[in-house]
This record gives structure tokens, C-alpha cells and sequence, in this order.
């Protein structure tokens, strides 16, 4: 064994003790430190011939990077939809990084059986039915891709050929329908072979990013044989909501695969107020949830589900003499694109096992009083205007008189070491936009957030 190695592995405890501090001071300071620092990122140095050990590693670390890195997992990164890590989903994190399980396969451990229990705790808080069955993946993009896959086949199915052997060029053109689809829809489409062209603008509800019904339907009609709709339960802007059970109602009619996009929408589900907006969820043919946002699980996690995991291990399976057989009960390895993956479960499992369905509950609602508060100060601050109303937990705004993007972001930028937003465009208007998502979050925070808010727009 390489000295250094065997040093470092002689030393492991003491030396996981320090990174466990190194992580304990970090995270203490997540409340007060900038949200986006205000230092660059350090520049590169080569890769070193002869390697220091985990402890200088260690030091250099916090001495160049860590410095650097913004307040993501903090209670004011409102960018994006980005959730923070529970304690329990920390330490599930840890333990999976010790564990180093491979849990794809029946044939090591009981990996993907924790898994298989971890998303049918997941199914039923997301008031799924057993029709439907998951697996984890890597974040929203993948597990929009693996459900327009699955579709994918699907359409091969209605027209009598299967893509999975002969390719896309086998369904000739195919249509998918969406109102406000989201950016990950259009890559997965290009990566799946049936090219972003294929997606098709639906007309929306007059000022709203929610779908026209009447308008699909139409577009059904036109589309002349089987196609796919993808659903939103969430937009991205302002957190709309199609109704998923007008959607579903026209397959009477229709011939359609319905895939709903809910990677953070899906947990109104938690709240008795806000469970309205997804009713439906469970018609959906496949269904896209994110869990590094609103469950607040280390990056990166995502679920998937679908009614139809026998065409998704048609799509993913993987001959070789080593995998275990397809069977009722496909091993993991023969229903995602990837054919290992961490116990990524294990994070998501602790988080759930520790605070229940009422401790996550607790986190979206609170999340959308946040959200509703900065909605209620942004109507009432002079400057600033509210673009759309604050459905769940986004809240999306802009400047009264100039509202330029350069103007928005010299705004932003003076904030960034307070609280962070996503620049945006909404209805053609540029914006910012702030996501409430993370369990750290609380009342004193939005009101820390406004009063900066508030002090920024006076001076812009």
C-alpha cells in the first residue's frame, strides 16, 4: 500500500473527526456567511506528483475553496428550487458515502431493497397508488428523460414497433404537447433522439403558465394519432398549476401518454391547503419529482414513477451474464440509464424515518408562508412589482419604471451577499424570482430578506 494511504488509513478516525468539524463550522455558519461570496473562485494549480494526506487535503481546502462557496444550503439562497439537507438526511448522506453501496443489483446486499421501501414511503406521501412503481435517479432532468423514454416506447407500442430495438426513426414524427414546459423537457427530447422540434407550444390560460384545456384538446385533435403530454404541476416562474385531471379526462378521446413534471409541485401534496393543486397526479402515466428541492436531501436525488415499469425495463435493460434476470421485479440496473448508482435512497430514507409526514409537511408550509410574506412586502415596497400571484412558493417580481435586466441584475448583485435570486424572464418581462425550498428558512429570515429588499430598491 502506498505510505500515504496507510498513514492516512491508520489515522481515519482522528482524521474524520476533523473533516466532521470542518463540516460542523461550515454549516454553523451557514445562517451569517454571504449567501453568494463575494471572492472569485481561486485559480488552478497542477496536479501534484506527491500527494500531502487527507489532513493537509484538508487545510487546503478551507484555506482556497471553501471560502469561495456560496450559502446554497443556506436559509436565504432562494435561487433556483434549491433545499438544504436535514440533519437526518446529512447523516444518511455520510453514512452512504461509508457504505459505498452499489444498490442496483439483487445480487449485493440489501441496497436496492431499501430503496424499493424508500419509494413506497415516497409514493404514499405523494398520495400515489401502488399501479404506480419508482426508482431514484440523479435529479429532474433525468427523471423527466426516463419518463419521456418510457413514453418513447410507448408510442412504439400504439404504432406497432418497439424503439428500444429499432430506433427512433421508427416512429417517424412524434409530437409532444406542453403549455410552459420546462427546460429539461426540450433536452431530454434531444437526448432521447426524438429532437426538441418535437415539442409543441400549447396555448395557456390568459395570464397564466397553466395549459389551456380547450386548447389541448385541439391540439390532440390535430395531432391525428398517438402522442405524449407533458404536465406541469409546478412552473418554474410562478409555481402554476395545469389541471391534471381535465388532461387526464380527454384520453376518452385522445390517444396520449400523460407525463407530469412535478419536481417540486408534487409536494403541495403535503399540505391540506395546497394538496387541490395536484389533484390528478395519480392518472399521470409517468411522473417526475425532485427531491434535492423541497425534501431537503443532498444533490443529487430525484425519483421517478411510472404505471409502466414494464416498458421502462424494456427501454433499460442490460444483458450480460453478471445482472440478475428481468423478471416481475426487474433488478435497479434494468430500469435507469445508469448501470451503478450510490444508495442515493439512504438520504431520503433517514429524512423520512426522522420526522415523518408531518415533519415535511411542517417544511412546505412554512416554506409558503415565507413565500406568501415576500409576495405581501413586494406589493407593499415602492419599486417593485409583483408579476404573478404567489400560488405555492415562488415569488416572482420585477421593477416598476425601467424594468431592464441590466437594471435587475445591479439590483441582485448588491443583494447577493444577503440573499440570492434567479434572474428570469416572465411574459416577456425580465424578473427575479425567489424560491422558498429549503428547511432552514424561517419568518425572521423573510423579514431579514425584505428589509435588504426594500433598502436595495430605494437606491435603484
Amino acid at each position: 500500500m502506498h505510505p500515504q494511504l496507510a498513514s492516512d488509513l491508520a489515522r481515519l478516525s482522528p482524521l474524520l473527526e476533523l473533516t466532521r468539524q470542518r463540516a460542523a463550522a461550515f454549516l454553523d455558519t451557514l445562517p451569517d456567511r454571504p449567501v453568494v461570496p463575494p471572492a472569485p473562485a481561486p485559480g488552478p494549480v497542477p496536479l501534484p506528483e506527491h500527494g500531502a494526506g487527507l489532513q493537509a487535503a484538508l487545510e487546503e481546502f478551507g484555506a482556497r475553496w471553501e471560502p469561495a462557496l456560496s450559502a446554497g444550503a443556506g436559509p436565504r439562497y432562494l435561487g433556483f428550487v434549491t433545499g438544504g439537507a436535514t440533519p437526518a438526511a446529512l447523516a444518511g448522506d455520510w453514512l452512504t458515502a461509508a457504505a459505498d453501496q452499489n444498490s442496483n443489483s439483487s445480487l449485493d446486499g440489501a441496497g436496492q431493497h431499501l430503496e424499493r421501501e424508500t419509494v413506497d414511503w415516497l409514493r404514499e406521501l405523494f398520495g400515489l397508488s401502488g399501479r404506480h412503481r419508482g426508482t431514484f435517479v440523479s435529479g429532474a432532468t433525468m427523471s423527466n428523460t426516463v419518463g419521456l423514454a418510457i413514453a418513447r416506447e410507448w408510442l412504439g407500442e400504439r404504432l406497432g414497433v418497439s424503439v428500444a430495438e429499432d430506433g427512433a426513426a421508427a416512429l417517424g414524427r412524434v409530437r409532444v404537447l406542453s403549455g410552459s414546459a420546462h427546460s429539461s423537457v426540450a433536452k431530454a427530447l434531444s437526448v432521447l433522439g426524438l429532437g426538441r422540434s418535437a415539442l409543441v407550444a400549447v396555448p395557456t390560460l390568459p395570464g397564466r403558465e397553466a395549459v389551456d384545456p380547450a386548447a389541448l384538446a385541439e391540439a390532440l385533435r390535430a395531432a391525428d394519432g398517438p402522442c405524449v403530454v407533458v404536465a406541469n404541476a409546478g412552473t418554474v416562474n410562478t409555481a402554476d398549476f395545469d389541471d391534471l385531471r381535465a388532461i387526464a379526462a380527454l384520453r376518452e378521446r385522445h390517444d396520449f401518454w400523460l407525463h407530469v413534471d412535478g419536481a417540486f409541485g408534487a409536494f403541495a401534496a403535503l399540505s391540506p391547503d395546497h394538496a387541490h393543486l395536484v389533484d390528478g397526479l395519480d392518472l399521470a402515466d409517468s411522473v417526475c419529482i425532485d427531491l434535492h428541492k423541497w425534501l431537503n436531501v443532498p444533490y443529487d436525488s430525484a425519483v421517478q414513477f411510472t404505471r409502466r415499469q414494464d416498458l421502462q425495463s424494456t427501454v433499460f435493460r442490460n444483458a450480460a451474464a453478471y445482472l440478475g434476470p428481468l423478471g416481475d421485479d426487474p433488478d435497479l440496473v434494468h430500469l435507469t440509464p445508469e448501470n451503478s448508482h450510490r444508495l442515493r435512497a439512504l438520504a431520503a430514507w433517514f429524512t423520512l424515518r426522522a420526522y415523518g409526514r408531518d415533519g415535511h409537511r411542517e417544511i412546505v408550509e412554512r416554506c409558503v408562508a415565507g413565500a406568501q410574506a415576500l409576495g405581501r412586502a413586494i406589493e407593499d415596497t415602492e419599486g417593485l412589482r409583483l408579476l404573478a400571484p404567489v400560488r405555492l412558493n415562488v415569488v416572482c417580481f420585477g421593477m416598476d419604471g425601467d424594468p431592464s435586466a441590466d437594471r435587475l441584475a445591479r439590483l441582485a448583485q448588491e443583494l447577493a451577499g444577503e440573499v440570492f435570486f434567479t434572474p428570469t424572464v416572465h411574459a416577456g418581462v425580465p424578473a427575479l424570482r425567489a424560491a422558498f425550498s429549503n428547511w432552514r428558512t424561517t419568518a425572521e429570515d423573510v423579514q431579514r430578506i425584505v428589509s435588504a429588499l426594500r433598502g436595495a430598491a430605494r437606491r435603484y
